[in-house]
């Protein structure tokens, strides 16, 4: 795919490159990992590290066309996973070449730890973006709907990209304090989890997605049976890790940060503007999913007549 949008760009028949470059990212990596046969075991670990390999090569290509065509002192450039990786990534083969796709942090994609949901971000825009830069705002990849209406000075409507906020003030260096009052996390099984500044408070006991005891990462039923507090709160400015669960000490922490989400979950929204309605009620705490499934045998209380 890149080489297909790259001949475009070398012969001039394309769309601006805003549209184009946009375009790679959401076709290249429709069915990750797949690999094409030059990259095909050239990394010498496996097929995600070759896909890696092989993303980098596309970026790069991409890069270059930019140059080659005078595109790029005028091209903002953004570059970011979708999610944290995926298991099916080979983990283990990974970590024995020295390599941890999670990094520092818990859990991988799909939970509710920031090994779900980090993810790099990396931005080019000569004249604009200082190079080198770097911001420590919390931000979303959701957050690209209302920086890309401001760069066009266009106004969102109410009900559109109720938890998006721009970014353009950090890309620009130009913010003063946090962007945003706090952001919201969700896990493949529906666990809610809410971050305002250092705090980080998580409405289930453990993982909340795939994550089933590996790497001392246990399920929310597992987390539950082992008698984990069905909340957990982090203090990420000291423990990235999310190891140290201080809910118990510190429930005013978690009061405030709940009844923050629970104001979220009522508005509809987490940024400024006119309340909305959600597409069905919304259960913050989902107890049920701490417990293991009912069996066929427990579902009913009589036996089945012969």
């Amino acid at each position: 795919m890149a080489e297909e949008r790259i001949v475009s760009a070398d012969s001039h028949v394309i769309e601006p490159p805003d549209v184009w470059t946009a375009r790679i990212d959401r076709r290249f990596a429709d069915r990750a990992p797949h690999v094409v046969t030059e990259f095909k075991g050239k990394s010498g670990i496996n097929d995600y590290a070759d896909f890696v390999m092989e993303t980098d090569w596309a970026i790069g290509e991409v890069l270059q066309a930019l140059e080659q065509n005078g595109f790029t002192q005028n091209t903002l450039v953004m570059v970011a996973s979708d999610n944290g990786c995926s298991p099916v990534a080979g983990y283990p083969e990974l970590l024995e070449h020295g390599h941890n796709p999670s990094y520092l942090f818990r859990g991988m994609k799909s939970d509710i730890w920031d090994g779900g949901h980090r993810i790099p971000f990396i931005v080019r825009w000569p004249g604009k973006v200082a190079a080198g830069s770097q911001s420590d705002q919390l931000v979303s990849l959701g957050d690209l709907l209302a920086t890309c209406a401001d760069l066009l000075g266009a106004k969102l409507p109410d009900n559109a990209g109720e938890d998006s906020l721009s970014i353009l003030p950090a890309l620009l260096g130009t913010a003063h304090g946090s962007l945003r009052e706090a952001i919201v996390y969700h896990s493949i099984e529906g666990r809610f989890g809410i971050q305002q500044g250092k705090w980080k408070l998580e409405l289930c006991p453990g993982s909340g997605g795939w994550s089933n005891g590996a790497w001392s990462n246990p399920s929310d039923i597992v987390a539950a049976a082992q008698g984990l507090p069905l909340l957990q709160l982090y203090d990420v400015s000291v423990d990235i890790g999310e190891k140290n669960n201080l809910q118990a000490g510190h429930p005013d922490i978690v009061e405030r940060l709940t009844k923050l989400l629970e104001k979220y979950v009522a508005d509809g929204r987490s940024t400024p503007g006119a309340p909305q309605k959600n597409d069905h009620p919304v259960d913050i705490f989902k107890k049920q999913l701490n417990k293991p499934p009912k069996t066929a045998a427990t579902k009913n209380s009589e036996p089945e007549p012969d």
